[in-house]
């Protein structure tokens, strides 16, 4: 999959990956249709992050929630 092209596929695999690996129990914090171009980049950081990581700390969760609900509140 190549996730340097900004699709709504993309944006979707790369939030379900997120909310798999974080546990995450619902996807409110953030909508693939949501982003912009430089959303969709900050989005790739995020899943960077967390692909490259197999364990999290309450810290560390709680900071990427923070942005991806940040992301959505740039809407």
């Amino acid at each position: 999959m190549n996730l340097s092209e900004n699709t709504l596929v993309n944006t979707e695999f790369m939030m379900e990956e997120i909310k798999t690996k974080l546990r995450m129990a619902t996807g409110a914090a953030l909508k693939a249709t949501q982003l912009n171009d430089e959303q969709y980049v900050d989005l790739k950081d995020i899943y960077e992050i967390v692909a490259s990581k197999s364990q999290f700390s309450i810290s560390e969760i709680e900071a990427i929630t923070k942005e991806l609900g940040r992301l959505r509140k740039t809407q």
